[in-house]
């Protein structure tokens, strides 16, 4: 594989490498994703894929890469003599942009021509490019929803269909899916994620010297491209020969009953959902055999399939960190192992496969250790007459209600607010500005109909004009930043009430996830408030700070509000079309300071001034309850709903939306 980066110099490059050649050897394994730190060759060793994959025999002249043996019968530029001479080119890695629109992803139709002369005239997309070959999608986490959407029909179907006022064309889409990612820019939709056979994730190494030959390959590649691409040419092509040898020994290995009980058995012990990974692993393992020259699947390529194939199936949400526990995989397969598959060494433990063992599927319990000392004279104290708390867990998440933006924005693509896009439903028409993408036909035939005796119509067909043409406004939902205010203060932690605060929050960053929201997180509690998070895509990085959020200390509200602002004064500047929800997580007390109340009052009335959406999560409990977060809400120009009516099955919740839609 040619590359100025050796494989040795990033720690998972050699499972990246496997996997890759894996879906060379059998494309139907269902492609690779690549998660990783920036600067860790990920794309670079993508790239190199297409070198060893076998040529294509294709139909010529046809748009779509028809098979000449197999032709496609529905294919748009055919139909196609079967069995027919053909020409043989390399096989295509075709880029999929993240901002690519619709129309270049799956084609597109010309609605001028189709309306004005009838003919169905087409462009086809990266779609039918990707046809027989590699779809790649850097920074695939990225990509807009409406696109993920036409990648798992098209991924699911094996073809891409194109729809238009009644203009229909559909064309064979069979590809080789490859994504990259860096997951601190946000995780990827569980639906696409599942579309991926395997998973790999590549890290930079550590050691100087694997380092440093990293850098003097990179910079012999700069100097002298074709000499180093000649320095690696035998061993690329002792290994494009290998992929070819695999490819043949293909169908003649055998998959036994052993081995799929040990499939079946390692799904199963992992609780992945579906049959997909079943499936996975056994077009993996079997490539596996191929790969080494077997013609049977042994235990060993049980095992490697499940790591490459299982870690992430097995999240449960987007909070779960990827992986795979081989102690337990390696006494599953040992359990299931039949005379058909032995363990060459029998090795791996006592007998009975592992005795009933607890598995080490969690840490120890947290026992409150390791506290930051106290801070005095803040505060109320905590129990023990320390003035800060360690961190406390989180309660479990739950689902939460629709928290949104009022209006209509004009922002990327999402599920949380109200917005014109490019998709969703109608509602009315405009004249176009630049290329007609989505025609409203009724308005056009109106624009149309009162110049027809003036254009000297004397047939059957519409006598259209460019000014004719209308485009269609559409409504659909947009991502919004949510930044969450949290008060970290004493007055939080004194009422043992931090664990459900942060289980609310980390429910709400869940919603923010699947809504396709961007998350910040600013914290205030002691003499001042900080930004624990800048706006993200990432939700993980997001749980990840809150879980490790300590407490203590007075409640400088107006400190925490004020640097809220200043966030968003910011984010304005570099994101002016996502509109923002602001959610203040308090009981509403101010603490600490001159006129702590009155700052936060002014401090809040920013917002209302700038018409900036905000909720206050009201956090107050005890029998007595001075309402101080609903004051809060009411500087705001916001609403507030406490932790019960948070939850989207809240009994309180249903009430109170009956009682607003009835006033």
């Amino acid at each position: 594989m040619t590359t100025p980066f050796p494989f040795t110099a990033v720690v998972g490059q050699d499972d990246l490498r496997l996997a890759l050649l894996l879906n060379a050897v059998s494309p139907s394994v269902g492609g690779v994703l690549v998660r990783g730190e920036k600067g860790t060759a990920k794309s670079t060793a993508v790239r190199a894929l297409t070198s060893l994959l076998p040529k294509v025999a294709v139909v010529p002249g046809c748009r779509f890469s028809c098979d000449p043996a197999s032709p496609d019968p529905g294919c748009p530029d055919g139909p196609h003599e079967g069995g027919g001479g053909g020409t043989s080119r390399p096989a295509r890695m075709v880029e999929l942009p993240v901002g690519a629109s619709e129309d270049r992803l799956v084609g597109a139709l010309d609605i001028e021509r189709a309306l004005a002369e009838g003919v169905k005239a087409f462009e086809p997309g990266l779609l039918a490019a990707a046809h027989r070959g590699i779809l790649y999608v850097d920074e695939v986490n990225l990509l807009h929803d409406h696109l993920v959407d036409l990648l798992l029909d098209a991924a699911a179907m094996g073809a891409s269909y194109v729809e238009r006022e009644g203009v229909s064309v559909r064309h064979a889409a069979r590809f080789l899916l490859v994504g990259t990612m860096n997951p601190e820019e946000g995780e990827l939709r569980p639906q696409l994620l599942d579309r991926f056979g395997l998973t790999v994730e590549v890290a930079a190494s550590r050691e100087p010297d694997q380092r440093v030959e990293v850098v003097r390959r990179r910079l012999a590649y700069d100097d002298d491209p074709a000499g180093f691409a000649a320095r690696w040419a035998d061993e690329e092509a002792a290994v494009r020969q290998r992929v070819v040898a695999a490819r043949e020994l293909l169908p003649s290995v055998r998959l036994g009953d052993a081995a799929l009980r040990q499939i079946a058995a390692t799904c199963a012990a992992f609780e992945v959902d579906g049959m997909r990974a079943d499936i996975v692993m056994a077009r993996t393992a079997t490539a596996l055999a191929a790969w080494a020259g077997r013609t049977d699947v042994l235990a060993e390529d049980v095992r490697q399939a499940a790591l490459l194939a299982l870690p992430h199936r097995r999240r449960r949400n987007p909070f779960d960190a990827p992986g795979l526990d081989e102690d337990k995989l390696d006494q599953t397969l040992e359990e299931f192992a039949g005379d058909d598959d032995p363990d060459p060494d029998g090795d791996g433990g006592g007998p009975g496969g592992g005795g009933g063992q607890p598995e080490p599927d969690e840490g120890p319990a947290d026992d409150g250790a390791g506290a930051a000392p106290p801070e005095a004279g803040e505060g109320e104290p905590a129990p023990g007459g320390a003035g800060e708390q360690s961190p406390v867990r989180a309660a479990e998440p739950f689902r939460t209600k629709v928290l949104s933006v009022p209006g209509i924005g004009e922002g990327s693509a999402g599920r949380r607010s109200r917005a014109r896009t490019e998709h969703g439903r109608t509602t009315g028409a405009r004249r176009p500005e630049g290329a007609l993408t989505k025609l409203h036909l009724a308005a056009t035939v109106r624009a149309a109909a009162p110049h027809q005796r003036a254009r000297g119509r004397s047939g059957r067909g519409l006598v259209v004009r460019r000014d004719d043409l209308r485009q269609a406004t559409r409504e659909g939902r947009e991502g919004n930043l949510v930044l969450f205010v949290v008060d970290a203060s004493g007055s939080m932690a004194a009422r043992q009430r931090m664990s459900a605060v942060k289980g609310a929050v980390l429910s709400l960053l869940l919603d923010a996830y699947q809504r396709r929201d961007k998350v910040g997180l600013v914290t205030f509690r002691g003499s001042a408030a900080e930004v624990a998070l800048p706006p993200t895509s990432s939700v993980d990085a997001a749980a990840a700070r809150l879980e490790s959020l300590p407490t203590g200390g007075r409640t400088p509200l107006s400190a925490g509000l004020l640097k809220a602002h200043d966030v968003l004064r910011v984010e304005r500047l570099r994101d002016p079309a996502r509109r923002a929800l602001v959610v203040v997580v308090t009981d509403g007390r101010a603490t600490g300071g001159p006129e702590p109340v009155a700052l936060a009052a002014r401090a809040a009335r920013l917002f209302a001034a700038e018409g900036i959406a905000s909720v206050v999560v009201d956090c107050e409990s005890g029998p007595v309850r001075l309402g101080l977060a609903g004051q809060l809400a009411g500087e705001l120009g916001g609403t507030a709903v406490t932790l019960d009516e948070l939850r989207a099955d809240s009994i309180a919740g249903l009430v109170k939306d009956v009682q607003r839609r009835a006033a």
